[in-house]
């Protein structure tokens, strides 16, 4: 038990110190630390976690990941709105989240969110972290506080809009992770969410045109 407890403050200490590094270096190479924080957190769920090793993604997971992704776009074009009302400056906030995307090539960005950085946010916050916290401290509590771990490492960002984007979805796929939705079906809905609000279908007009 102890052993668990220590993987699972090494693990948050690992993405606290890895995410910082990501949001306060250079803005040109965010994107390959981005990259880095997943690969390397992605992997330690694989290396310590058996059941993140037993994720499948199939049919039911894809048509899940499909529905839960659009519910969750819908919630963001409400808050896009709230947030431009409610928070100040919410709006330059959100059009700077927005103009990372112009750093890399989009068919690159599509590649790095689909292929390592949206699959090893969930194999490490809902696998392996909520997983071990639920088990901890039981199921709501755990994913209570994974949700607050994972709205918490992006404190660093300074961008309050940001921060409250990365807490909403936390809470969406942990919630939908302790109801016992697949761990696949929360990657196939964590990609396309990203690809989508990010790419492809932004909230804003201005970050359509960049």
């Amino acid at each position: 038990m102890k052993k668990n407890h220590f993987l699972l403050g090494f693990g948050f200490s690992l993405a606290a110190a890895l995410f910082t590094l990501t949001f306060r270096g250079p803005r040109s190479r965010f994107w390959d630390r981005m990259t880095g924080t997943g690969l390397a957190l992605g992997t330690l769920a694989v290396v310590t976690q058996p059941q993140v090793r037993k994720t499948r993604i199939g049919l039911k997971e894809i048509l899940m990941g499909i529905v839960s992704a659009g519910a969750l776009y819908g919630i963001f074009h409400i808050g896009d709105k709230v947030s431009r009302i409610v928070v100040p400056h919410g709006g330059e906030q959100i059009e700077e989240i927005y103009k990372l995307k112009r750093i890399r090539p989009r068919k690159e960005l599509m590649a790095r969110l689909g292929l390592i950085i949206g699959p090893a946010e969930e194999l490490f916050w809902r696998g392996f972290l909520q997983h071990g916290l639920m088990e901890k401290f039981g199921k709501l509590r755990g994913t209570l506080l994974g949700v607050a771990a994972y709205g918490g490492v992006h404190l660093t960002s300074g961008n309050f809009t940001l921060i409250g984007a990365a807490t909403v979805a936390g809470a969406f796929w942990g919630g939908l992770y302790a109801l016992g939705m697949p761990l696949g079906a929360l990657i196939v809905s964590h990609v396309l969410w990203d690809n989508i609000i990010f790419l492809i279908a932004p909230t804003t007009k201005l970050a359509e045109e960049s």
